[in-house]
């Protein structure tokens, strides 16, 4: 009777046992699962964050080329350019008419603007550029136009001493949208299908020498 009992007991634990192990499986996977989730989600979240700077830093060459050659861009005639452009296309900017003409553009490597690193994070910051255009500002149907507007100036006064004008002589501002677009992969290799773009604009208006941002940033996140 005794032995009848213990072979009862053994056979009951066996798929109890199996039981238990089918459960732990299936924790420790779930576990891995998210955990790899997690990783995998912060990658992203960093990458975007560097195509995010990638496209700022776009802005900020195209506004540092109106600074310095502010002659050229007045003089500059408007020409298509989304045929040379690799990844920074018209389609990305909802407020302008696809393929819309534009004054200049430029584009880069962000290992290039930043200064100060070596080694394995310029290695990093190489798979990430940036491509922009810049258009006189579209109007309400998304076709760039001329638009200018008086302003108080002092003949060479930086815009940011903004009291100064309203006792100066007026002039002309004329505005410009800057249309910047990062990418996580090089200039040549980026492909609007395949990697992640953000495009950012700015717009700025033009006083003689001068230039200063008239609207702040306006955002979009296209993945």
């Amino acid at each position: 009777m005794r032995n009848k009992i213990n072979k009862n007991e053994r056979g009951f634990a066996l798929p109890i046992s199996l039981l238990l192990f089918v459960v732990m499986t299936i924790m420790g996977l779930t576990l891995v699962t998210i955990t790899s989730k997690e990783h995998s989600a912060n990658t992203d979240k960093d990458t975007s964050q560097q195509v995010f700077y990638a496209a700022e830093s776009g802005i900020s060459i195209a506004k540092t080329w109106i600074a310095t050659e502010t002659s050229a861009l007045e003089s500059a005639s408007q020409t298509a350019r989304d045929g040379s452009l690799k990844f920074c296309k018209t389609t990305l900017f909802p407020n302008l008419k696809d393929n819309s003409n534009s004054l200049h553009s430029g584009s880069n490597q962000l290992s290039n603007v930043i200064l100060g690193i070596s080694g394995k994070e310029k290695e990093r910051l190489e798979k990430y550029s940036f491509e922009y255009f810049i258009t006189y500002s579209p109007n309400n149907t998304g076709i760039p136009t001329i638009k200018t507007k008086t302003v108080a100036s002092t003949g060479g006064t930086d815009i940011s001493e903004g009291t100064s004008y309203k006792s100066a002589a007026t002039s002309l501002a004329t505005y410009y949208t800057i249309y910047s677009c990062g990418c996580n992969n090089t200039v040549s290799s980026c492909n609007i299908k395949n990697n992640i773009i953000i495009p950012l604009e700015a717009v700025v208006s033009v006083v003689k020498w001068n230039y200063f941002i008239k609207y702040y940033f306006c955002i979009f996140l296209f993945f």
